[in-house]
């Protein structure tokens, strides 16, 4: 073994990623509330469109995702053209870093922000900086001020994982107006469907050329299995991106199942109608055993607790009663717990034995 032989600097200050629980030793009837998943599943059309792709895949799948992008840009009332087709909106932002980071330039998130915008950051060598919220709620007065002369990407959820926070258009739109020049806003909208009437910035991309919007497949569609994701922006900038892109980095099952999805919006407007009615409950249910939470808008609830070592007692009960939620120490928030929101049966089943911990303390 020779030290000669060594990975790009940065890539091993990359803590591994770790995705939700899904299961727990010695444990039966788990439910799983721990990745922000639709309880519902994907719509019966999606379904249908998975069946009939098993008769082409020894097939190679189409490079351009024409079909695709035509069908999300007639449901989102946008330009085809302007939109790129990842391997889940992760895949758009690393094509972002690739093309527009690199040593010497600095990406720059919020503290609570996901986890992959510092991953992708030093996974090609650039910094990444982090900008102070308010109260879990993004600061555009502090991104503005963390910004520099280095600054190359601008990365805001909103909705924004693990808060379920958002802030409105006019502020997305005065952040787009004031980062420096040579920097881009990617408004990560993951958790955009859950917004009755939200564009996720589709419109400040059009008319601005440092706007790229993001969003996914994986969460109201119900299609986190298959890996779909995709992104708006300039031309130019979309352009660019595709130069990068792996020409069959979706698959013909992922294209023809998404197509199938997002013309299908009967089915997310009764997700997200469900999703808001049970996201309430919990929230209050919750809020009256005294855990808290802010106002979600995407499809979990950040429930908080008096300190770390109350969070943590509260997850290990769960897990003992077959549920697994999400502990986000490693978003700085020790002291929360991320709980997804299921159907009526997982909400009720949750919130009892919350009731039920907080009651043996």
């Amino acid at each position: 073994m020779t030290n000669a032989i060594a990975p790009q600097p940065g890539i091993l200050d990359i803590a591994l990623y770790e995705g939700g629980k899904s299961h727990v030793a010695g444990v039966s009837n788990i439910l799983k509330l721990s990745s922000n998943e639709n309880p519902a599943g994907p719509s019966e059309k999606a379904k249908e469109a998975f069946a009939r792709s098993a008769h082409t895949l020894h097939r190679y799948p189409g490079t351009d995702h024409a079909s695709l992008r035509q069908a999300i840009a007639d449901v989102h009332g946008l330009d085809a053209a302007r939109i790129i087709c990842g391997v889940g909106s992760d895949e758009i932002i690393t094509f972002l870093c690739q093309a527009y980071a690199g040593p010497g330039d600095e990406v720059l998130f919020t503290e609570h922000g996901f986890l992959m915008y510092r991953i992708s950051a030093l996974a090609v060598g650039a910094t990444p900086v982090e900008a102070p919220e308010r109260e879990r709620m993004t600061d555009v007065d502090a991104i503005l001020a963390a910004c520099t002369e280095q600054t190359k990407l601008v990365f805001i959820a909103n909705p924004n994982n693990p808060t379920g926070t958002m802030i409105s258009a006019s502020e997305m739109a005065r952040l787009a107006a004031n980062i420096p020049p040579q920097a881009i806003l990617v408004i990560d909208g993951a958790y955009a469907e859950y917004v009755q009437g939200y564009d996720a910035g589709a419109n400040l991309s059009e008319a601005r050329e440092n706007v790229v919007m993001t969003r996914t497949f994986s969460k109201i569609y119900g299609l986190g299995g298959l890996r779909i994701g995709w992104g708006y922006g300039p031309k130019a900038i979309i352009d660019v991106l595709n130069r990068i892109r792996g020409p069959f980095n979706l698959s013909t099952t992922q294209q023809e199942v998404a197509e199938a999805a997002v013309r299908d919006q009967d089915w997310v407007q009764r997700c997200r109608a469900e999703n808001a009615r049970w996201r309430v409950w919990l929230a209050e249910a919750l809020a009256e055993i005294g855990v808290p939470s802010d106002t979600s808008m995407a499809n979990f609830i950040l429930a908080r607790f008096a300190d770390a070592a109350e969070a943590e007692a509260c997850d290990e009960f769960l897990q003992s009663q077959g549920l697994i939620v999400r502990r986000v120490s490693s978003y700085k928030l020790p002291h929360c717990l991320r709980i997804t929101v299921g159907d009526e049966a997982s909400c009720r089943r949750v919130a009892h034995a919350v009731a039920q911990f907080k009651g043996l303390r």
